[in-house]
């Protein structure tokens, strides 16, 4: 016991002479301590067999804003029966200007008192029913707000029924669940409390000055400190946990040997969607898709324009195009970039051949019209690549794929053909689910057609290209199930969630 003694810090050295009181409220005021700190020193005294502590959740009902403006002034019906005291007979405009009600409250009152049976409404006049009597046994939500805080359990029938009756107006009560502490004391706390050991101070910490005068601790006793108590956690200041992935899937490209694509979010349709040989007419450049901003772009320099518009007039490299007029008002147009692929266009436009083979990478925020739901958002982060190499092939695709996703710890990958408007051959990305056993769609990838390295490099040059959306990846990893989740920035699982990419 002795031992255990020597351990209480200050806090609890303070409050154990109070355990006794049960109370928290009581312990505060006599130990002169605030509630955080007493109720932290009660979970180490419980460490310590000390106490025994019993958590038990309680609903309160408590008085809301319009509750203690009416406690105050005296609820609506009763200022009207307050003037129908005066007068028995009133107009009802009349009472509803002398009762200096608002429209809302005076309805509402007019309702409460005619369910009440204590008025009664006859040619547009307010005539009182009741004596003084049967008023008061009839106005039990007065004495209910004047009774408050309760506890639900405890409520009389009276006072239940004051309850929903004031349940159905705005802010007049709260119900919330709160958490009673039970302090109980154990057969050694008892012990301590009436022992005749006293509790003396005893030195919490060493001190720069005591390393130098030996005076200030010789004969002294420190205090025991006991490793093995859990203690409060701490959280302190972290990355995001979506930025930590990012900035994780960006090594990843880094030391493959990938360099960084950058752009802005606010991208012209010529390069999220004409360079990319995206036909004018397509459905995914419609309203409904794409946000639009209601300004016009400037086009690129007149070879690019040129050659972007022939690809899809009359085709190149052997293709048909689109076989219909290019409108240069239409490729002006500015959006937020729905994919980070207009990255890799303007990418290619801006190459040397003198820097080829090259391998370039994107992370990034892309927006889409869409309705938003558990597996969709306006806004979504994707990862962009592209290599540019004369002695490129698709199997170098697949292999570039499959190295990154197992990086991101995912050990099964499939691949599936697919279409897409700038990519032939091209292919969906699939990854197990570990648990569940079932594949999982990430995204897409293949390789650049002639209509879109053509018009950009000015020769047909192989480019492998994928674009899979990296916050799928995240919420499969994470096991989140609703996309939402990762932008909600709820602090609880921001704290407990722990970034686990390696």
């Amino acid at each position: 016991m002795k031992k255990i003694i020597e351990s209480l810090s200050p806090n609890e050295r303070k409050i154990i002479p109070h355990l006794k009181d049960k109370n928290i409220n009581e312990i505060c005021k006599k130990s002169n301590l605030d509630k955080v700190s007493v109720l932290r020193a009660l979970e180490y005294l419980q460490n310590k067999g000390i106490t025994k502590l019993n958590y038990i959740k309680k609903k309160i009902i408590e008085i809301g804003i319009n509750g203690a403006l009416y406690k105050k002034k005296g609820l609506p019906e009763r200022r009207l029966l307050n003037l129908l005291n005066e007068k028995r007979i009133i107009p009802l405009e009349e009472a509803q200007k002398q009762s200096k009600l608002s429209n809302d409250e005076f309805k509402a009152s007019i309702g409460v008192l005619k369910k009440k049976a204590l008025i009664e409404l006859k040619n547009k006049k307010m005539i009182l029913n009741a004596n003084k009597e049967e008023i008061h046994k009839k106005m039990l939500e007065e004495l209910f707000i004047e009774s408050l805080p309760l506890e639900y359990e405890l409520l009389s029938p009276e006072q239940v029924y004051a309850l929903k009756s004031l349940q159905n107006r705005k802010d007049i009560i709260e119900i919330k669940e709160k958490t009673i502490v039970e302090i109980n004391t154990t057969e050694l706390g008892e012990t301590i409390i009436n022992s005749k050991i006293k509790i003396k101070e005893l030195i919490e910490q060493i001190t720069p000055d005591m390393l130098k005068k030996s005076s200030l601790w010789e004969g002294k006793k420190f205090r025991r400190y006991d490793i093995t108590s859990p203690v409060p956690e701490i959280y302190g200041g972290k990355t995001h946990f979506v930025n930590q992935a990012i900035n994780y899937g960006r090594k990843i490209w880094t030391d493959m040997g990938f360099k960084e694509m950058n752009g802005n979010m606010i991208q012209s349709s010529f390069w999220t969607f004409d360079a990319l040989f995206t036909a004018q007419d397509h459905p995914v450049r419609e309203m409904h898709d794409t946000f639009f901003i209601n300004k016009k772009a400037e086009l690129p320099n007149k070879k690019i324009t040129e050659a972007v518009k022939k690809a899809h007039e009359q085709g190149v490299g052997g293709s048909k195009g689109w076989g219909y007029k290019w409108d240069e008002e239409e490729a002006k147009k500015i959006v937020l970039r729905t994919h980070t692929t207009c990255l890799s266009a303007q990418t290619l436009a801006n190459l040397k051949k003198q820097e080829l083979p090259a391998k370039f990478f994107a992370i990034g925020k892309c927006f889409r019209n869409e309705t938003i739901d558990w597996s969709h958002g306006f806004e979504f982060n994707q990862t962009e690549g592209i290599v540019i190499d004369k002695n490129a092939n698709f199997r170098h695709l697949l292999g570039y794929l499959n190295q990154f996703f197992k990086k991101m710890g995912f050990n099964e990958v499939r691949f599936r053909p697919a279409y897409f408007p700038y990519t032939e051959p091209s292919i969906e990305i699939d990854v197990l689910h570990p648990e569940k056993k079932v594949w999982l769609e990430l995204g897409g990838a293949g390789m650049l057609r002639p209509e879109v390295t053509i018009p950009l490099l000015g020769e047909h040059i192989p480019v492998l290209a994928w674009g899979p959306g990296f916050d799928r990846i995240l919420m499969d990893y994470y096991k989140i199930k609703d996309l939402r989740e990762l932008y909600k920035n709820d602090i609880t699982k921001l704290r407990k969630i722990k970034f686990l990419m390696k």
